[in-house]
């Protein structure tokens, strides 16, 4: 059973909600954030990102960044940029990119269910991480980047949510990146309790992106309960902030590979280590034109692509060369890790060698390409988007991927609304 609940939402005027709406914190380094502000004094990345208003020399674990963080908020409600609903609230969140859509559930998650198992994880968390979210969260004393969450689409939620998105949005607007976003206030006690009731018939929810921000949550939890001698367990701080899509919703992109050096082999050397575990399909040149040169796009799993001085190849791990029962050792992103990364190249841990780094496939193939050419890296490898089902398998497992096993998109935006701990 999920234990969801509605919220008094923090959100902006309708007037500044497009100015508001950001990036989520974590899919742009300060100096990218730093420009964006430059010519928007109301991007929610001044609060999300606050190390915006400091120098450049501060670290971005400093506390005068969370403090900034949550002087910035203050001052937003203060002047009226941000408003609270009177009551709680569901809200109704659509995206559409290009020819996807998909529309979530904006609800409290329970802490007790992610502390439980009620609410699956798939990533292990970093500490550094935890501790910087867990700051930021308790000193702003409020969400203000939503979990991602999935479940196993239910068709009576679905008429819900259709009967919801028929009626006058609450925000209509297309963010920077061409994504449309449309939002619903759902404050009917009908509809609301309705909503309870349809999900307390749901087993599991799923952390699809968003695992430090949960993580963070719960150790809020424990801090801010220690601190109240009078603790019920019906705080908001036992509540998250979410945005909650049924499965059959979610976009997974392909999530690559670039290398720096061949380990010390020569090509030579390091393809006959290949075609020790992969068999491997020689496509030759890519094309003689910027138009028509792009490293080959996997069409199945158990396929990736590479480029190596500016030829193409397939590879097809070899049979026997990996545990197709395995839930985890049979994603591709494992077979790349184990079988290549790490028996080739000398990779152990991807988290942490500088050798290899990771192109979310919003970038495009030819990034890969570009990344190569310029000489900046060797060899790119090119994945097959890991499956939500896939990701599912895992957690059921009580398992986790390996590093970046997914790229989700749409990203959910920060700053339309906002979970207050009080």
């Amino acid at each position: 059973m999920a234990n969801i609940r509605p919220f008094p939402g923090l959100r902006p005027k309708k007037e500044y909600v497009k100015q508001v709406s950001s990036p989520p914190y974590d899919v742009l380094n300060s100096d990218e954030a730093r420009e964006l502000v430059k010519h928007n004094p109301k991007s929610f990345l001044h609060i999300v990102k606050p190390e915006v208003d400091l120098e450049p020399s501060v670290s971005l674990y400093d506390e005068r960044v969370y403090q900034k963080g949550a002087e910035n908020l203050k001052k937003w409600i203060d002047e009226g940029i941000m408003i609270q609903d009177n009551k709680p609230c569901f809200y109704i969140y659509k995206q559409i990119m290009g020819n996807h859509q998909q529309i979530g559930l904006v609800a409290c998650a329970s802490v007790d269910d992610y502390n439980s198992g009620k609410i699956k994880i798939h990533e292990h968390t970093r500490k550094i991480k935890e501790q910087d979210r867990t700051k930021h969260v308790y000193m702003l004393n409020a969400n203000t980047g939503p979990v991602f969450l999935t479940y196993i689409a239910k068709n009576e939620i679905d008429e819900l949510v259709d009967n919801i998105v028929c009626r006058e949005p609450l925000y209509d607007f297309v963010s920077e990146d061409n994504v449309r976003h449309t939002f619903w206030q759902v404050d009917n006690d009908e509809d609301i309790n309705n909503i309870v009731d349809e999900f307390a018939k749901v087993d599991y929810l799923y952390v699809a992106d968003g695992h430090h921000r949960s993580k963070a949550s719960a150790l809020v939890r424990e801090i801010k309960m220690k601190e109240n001698p009078n603790h019920t367990g019906n705080e908001e701080y036992n509540y998250f902030l979410s945005v909650i899509f049924p499965h059959n919703q979610m976009y997974i992109m392909d999530y690559n590979r670039v290398v720096k050096d061949l380990n010390g082999m020569t090509k030579e050397e390091f393809l006959k280590e290949v075609s020790e575990q992969f068999d491997i399909n020689f496509l030759g040149k890519c094309g003689n034109s910027a138009e028509d040169k792009i490293i080959y796009r996997p069409k199945s799993k158990h396929q990736f692509g590479m480029y190596l001085d500016n030829d193409c190849y397939i590879l097809i791990p070899k049979p026997g060369s990996f545990d197709k029962n395995d839930p985890v050792k049979s994603l591709d992103v494992s077979i790349m890790q184990e079988n290549l990364l790490d028996h080739i190249l000398g990779i152990k841990n991807p988290r942490e060698d500088n050798r290899i780094d990771f192109v979310g496939g919003i970038r495009g193939l030819r990034e890969l390409e570009k990344l190569v050419d310029t000489g900046q890296y060797r060899v790119a490898f090119a994945m097959y988007p890991t499956s939500i089902e896939d990701l599912m398998r895992v957690a059921d497992a009580n398992r986790v991927m390996p590093p970046k096993s997914t790229w989700f998109e749409p990203k959910l935006r920060s700053g339309i609304i906002v979970h207050l701990l009080d």
